[in-house]
C-alpha cells in the first residue's frame, strides 16, 4: 500500500498537468473561502448597517454576481493573451483590496463601501472561477471532467474552514462586528496569489490565440453548448437564489448567527464534496445523465424547503442544492469545453461564465427583494420551473444523440 500511494504522490509532483491541478484545487480553496464567509456574513452585516427597510440587504451579495458579470470576458481575454498565472495574480490583488474595503465599510458603518467590496469581490470571482478552465487547457479529453472537478473539491476544506474562520474572527475587533471576517477574507486572497505563481501553465501560443475561429453565432447554436449554458445558468442560479436568502430566511424564522453559519457549512461542503467522484460518474455515465440527474436533485431541495421552516429543513434543502449544483454546474462546464476549438477558447469560455453572471446576479437580487416582500416559499416555488428546464434539456439531448448514433450504425 505505501510503495502505491508513493508512487501515485511522485506522479501527481512530477507530472505537469496533475501538479497544476493540485495548486489550481488549493488556489480553489482559498477562493472558496472567501466566497463562504462573505455568503454567511455579509448579508447579516448589510441588515445591521441598513435602517428599517431591509429590503436591500442582500445588495453587496448583488454586486459580487455583478463583479462577476463585468469581469468574466476581460479577464478570459487577458488569460487568453497574457496566460493564466499573470490573470489569477491581478484577480488576487481585487480579491485582497475587496477585504480591505469591506473592513473600512464596517469601521465607518457604511454601506457604500460594503456593497464596493462586494463588487470587488466579484470582480476577483471573475478572474477566480476560471481556476477549472485552467485545468482542463493541458488535460486530454479523458481526463477534463476530472481536472475540473478535482479543482472544484478545492472548495470541500473552504467549506469547513471558512465559515470556522467567520465564526473565530467575527469579535476580533469588538464592538465592529464582522470586521475580523473581512481581514481574513485579505489574508485568503494573499495566500492565494501565493500559490498560483507555482503554476506551470504555457504562454499562448500565436497560432492558439489567432488560429481560424468560427463566428459565436455558429457557436451557440450548436445543440451541445445551448444545454451546457442551460446548465450551469440555472443550476446556478437556483443555488444562488436559494443560499443567497437563506441566512435572511433563518433570522426571520429565529435562527442565530451560528445556525446560519453551520447551515452554509454544510451547504458549501456538500457544493464541492461530490467532486472527488463527479469526474468518474461523467466518465461513467456520461455529461447528459448527471446533469438530468442534479437538476432532479435541485428540484427535491425546493421541495423540502416548502416543506416546513425547521433547522433541519433549511440544512437538507442546503445540502441537496449543493450537490445539485455541483452535478449540473460541472456537468455544464464539461460539455462546454467540446463545443470549442483551441483558438475559439477564450471567447467561448467567457460568453458562457459572462451569462452564468448574469443569471446568479439577478437571482441575488431577487433573493433578498423576495424574501422581503413576498417570502421565502415564493424563492423556492420560482427554482421549480428553471429545474424542469434542465432536466428536459439534459434528456433531449442525450435522446437526440443517441438517435444520431443509432443511424449512423445502421448505415
Amino acid at each position: 500500500m505505501a510503495p502505491r500511494l508513493m508512487a501515485s504522490l511522485s506522479n501527481w509532483i512530477t507530472d505537469p498537468v496533475r501538479r497544476n491541478v493540485g495548486v489550481l484545487a488549493l488556489a480553489q480553496a482559498c477562493f472558496m473561502c472567501i466566497q463562504t464567509m462573505a455568503i454567511a456574513t455579509t448579508p447579516l452585516a448589510a441588515h445591521g448597517l441598513l435602517g428599517l427597510d431591509k429590503s436591500l440587504a442582500t445588495l453587496p451579495i448583488v454586486l459580487v454576481h455583478v463583479g462577476l458579470m463585468g469581469a468574466t470576458v476581460p479577464a478570459s481575454l487577458m488569460m487568453g493573451r497574457y496566460g493564466r498565472r499573470v490573470g489569477f495574480t491581478v484577480g488576487g490583488l481585487l480579491g485582497a483590496l475587496s477585504g480591505v474595503v469591506s473592513f473600512a465599510g464596517i469601521y465607518h458603518q457604511s454601506f457604500e463601501l460594503l456593497c464596493l467590496g462586494g463588487l470587488l469581490q466579484g470582480m476577483y470571482g471573475g478572474f477566480a472561477w476560471y481556476f477549472r478552465f485552467a485545468a482542463a487547457d493541458m488535460a486530454d479529453d479523458s481526463f477534463k471532467g476530472t481536472a475540473i472537478s478535482l479543482v472544484m473539491a478545492g472548495g470541500v476544506l473552504a467549506g469547513i474552514v471558512g465559515p470556522q474562520t467567520a465564526k473565530y474572527a467575527l469579535d476580533w475587533f469588538h464592538p465592529m462586528l464582522f470586521a475580523g471576517v473581512y481581514a481574513m477574507m485579505t489574508v485568503y486572497a494573499l495566500v492565494m496569489i501565493g500559490l498560483v505563481q507555482g503554476l506551470r501553465i504555457p504562454r499562448p501560443k500565436p497560432e492558439d490565440v489567432s488560429g481560424p475561429q468560427r463566428p459565436m453565432r455558429e457557436i451557440i447554436r450548436q445543440p451541445a453548448y445551448i444545454v451546457a449554458l442551460t446548465s450551469s445558468m440555472f443550476g446556478y442560479g437556483v443555488m444562488t437564489l436559494v443560499m443567497s436568502a437563506t441566512p435572511l430566511a433563518m433570522l426571520a424564522c429565529g435562527f442565530g448567527f451560528g445556525d446560519s453559519a453551520t447551515v452554509i457549512q454544510a451547504h458549501v461542503v456538500a457544493m464541492f464534496l461530490p467532486s472527488f467522484f463527479t469526474g468518474h460518474l461523467i466518465r461513467r455515465f456520461g455529461v447528459l445523465p448527471i446533469i438530468a440527474t442534479g437538476a432532479a436533485v435541485q428540484l427535491l431541495c425546493a421541495i423540502i424547503n416548502l416543506s416546513g421552516i425547521e433547522f433541519v429543513n433549511f440544512l437538507i434543502a442546503n445540502i441537496l442544492v449543493g450537490i445539485g449544483w455541483n452535478f449540473t454546474f460541472i456537468g455544464g462546464s464539461t460539455l462546454l469545453t467540446s463545443t470549442y476549438r483551441v483558438a475559439e477558447r477564450a471567447k467561448v469560455q467567457a460568453s458562457h461564465d459572462f451569462m452564468v453572471y448574469a443569471t446568479t446576479a439577478i437571482a441575488a437580487g431577487l433573493s433578498g427583494v423576495l424574501q422581503a416582500n413576498v417570502g421565502w416559499a415564493v424563492i423556492n416555488a420560482a427554482a421549480i420551473p428553471l429545474m424542469l428546464i434542465v432536466f428536459a434539456a439534459a434528456m433531449t439531448l442525450q435522446m437526440s444523440q443517441r438517435r444520431a448514433a443509432s443511424a449512423a450504425a445502421a448505415e
